[in-house]
């Protein structure tokens, strides 16, 4: 029972829908992690870790929605946002790795070099911290999220109001093959929650791309 309590304090906690796609079930300690397409997957990674106690630092992505990782269960407090990190976000996303257990790196459609990059996610095992980067290139980071909003509840025609959605995943990385699972976002009452779509009866009558 210790050794498995051991090897659940090296991972961070995910939405009950990601732990299908990613391996063991939930974020490695010290990896970095690169996320593309939809944000409330970003959102809700987010609102996991900070919800299971964890600390989350988001650097340089002003316009991220606090309100979605709250209304995800989410605990702001121990939320910390650098908006505008100056002219090395890279930088400050390495200091912060000292003191939390996931930094989120905006990176405004840059590329990170191989020789930075690989001296960052040595930083990030060393620390036992993730790195999540977004918005950018990022070269060979361990897992690669990409998702899809593929369907809307709540909308009639040209009135409504959105009750959730439905999203696709699919997760790589240089140790799997690719997995795909599809998921729903629900909002009841101000809170919204994560479900496996193949759990559900109903489908969403509306399709629309969008993120």
């Amino acid at each position: 029972m210790s050794e498995e309590r051991s090897a659940e304090a090296e991972k961070l906690p995910v939405p009950g829908p990601f732990e299908a796609v990613l391996p063991g079930r939930r974020l490695a300690k010290g990896s970095i992690l690169g996320i593309t397409g939809s944000r409330f997957v970003l959102l809700g990674l987010i609102a996991s870790v900070t919800a299971a106690g964890g600390h989350v630092a988001v650097v340089g992505m002003p316009e991220l929605s606090l309100l979605a990782v709250a209304e995800m269960g989410g605990e702001l407090r121990r939320i910390a946002v650098i908006p505008d990190p100056g002219p090395d976000p890279v930088e400050v996303a390495a200091v912060l790795l000292d003191g939390v257990d996931l930094v989120v790196l905006g990176m405004g459609g840059t590329h990170v070099s191989y020789t930075r990059a690989r001296a960052l996610t040595a930083r990030a095992r060393s620390k036992k911290a993730v790195l999540v980067a977004v918005d950018g290139q990022w070269p060979q980071p361990e897992i690669v999220l990409e998702s899809h909003v593929r369907a809307y509840r709540g909308l009639g025609r040209g009135h409504g109001r959105i009750r959730g959605l439905s999203l696709t995943m699919q997760a790589r990385g240089r140790s799997f093959q690719p997995r795909h699972v599809a998921m729903r976002l629900t909002c009841t009452a101000g809170r919204v929650q994560w479900e496996n779509e193949e759990t559900l009866a109903d489908v969403a009558p509306l399709k629309v791309g969008a993120r």
